[in-house]
């Protein structure tokens, strides 16, 4: 288990392309920009927009072509009342080959077809692009459908739980935070938001071993627990 304070390593979280495909995953709604005109699109019902979508790598010569441009926008919110919800803003780029209005108006028809350029993910640590390949070889988070879900339950059933959890966290955290939330979830592990009067960071908890799907995050979650009731460290913090 790797405590907040140890270097990062790639198995440790998601990639670039992971985090985007899970957020398009969970997304409910999205922005779609074509034209200068923008529409929003609702109640995409949980379902993984690219599933709509034909992508298409760029044609060469394409340019001379007129091909509407589309850029497609979501945004990633915690699903708890943590200060700063946006998690992440992911926009994908490219042209349209046929028309988008059936994926506007969220028939679930797979008829509209896109030439990708990039997608670009905008977290708090940076922006990163990711490219066609990237993007199809990767998998959605197992956990992203029932993120939201399971963080709710965690926070609104058992915070004693997430106090537990701050006994893991190095350094230790001091009585400047005010409290602690869960912020995020996935197969690698929960991260806890730590609010301070001023500022607020994010601190890592990484479960033994990544998960492959939704039946084994009881196990892992509760491996965190064990783990922390066996620290000889005791929290101070306000609950």
């Amino acid at each position: 288990m790797r405590l907040f304070g140890a270097p990062a390593t790639p198995a440790d979280r998601p990639t670039d392309a992971e985090r985007i495909r899970s957020i398009l995953t969970a997304a409910h709604s999205m922005t779609v920009v074509t034209d200068g005109l923008r529409s929003e699109v609702r109640h995409l019902d949980g379902s993984d927009p690219m599933g709509r979508l034909h992508l298409h790598p760029a044609e060469p010569g394409g340019e001379s072509e007129y091909r509407p441009s589309i850029r497609l926008e979501f945004t990633d919110i915690a699903p708890t009342p943590v200060r700063d919800r946006v998690r992440a803003r992911v926009t994908v780029l490219g042209r349209l080959l046929t028309p988008y209005s059936d994926l506007a108006e969220g028939s679930g028809a797979d008829s509209t077809c896109m030439e990708f350029d990039r997608a670009v993910l905008e977290t708090p640590e940076g922006r990163s692009h990711v490219g066609l390949d990237e993007l199809d070889a990767a998998c959605p988070d197992p956990l992203s459908p029932y993120e939201a879900g399971m963080l709710t339950h965690l926070l609104d059933d058992h915070h004693d739980l997430v106090t537990l959890l701050l006994r893991l966290v190095r350094p230790l955290p001091t009585a400047t935070v005010l409290r602690a939330l869960p912020v995020a979830l996935d197969r690698y592990g929960i991260t806890l938001r730590l609010e301070e009067r001023r500022g607020h960071r994010d601190v890592r908890l990484s479960f033994p071993s990544p998960l492959d799907d939704v039946e084994q995050a009881g196990t892992q979650i509760q491996a965190l627990f064990s783990a922390a009731r066996r620290s000889s460290h005791r929290n101070t913090l306000p609950a």
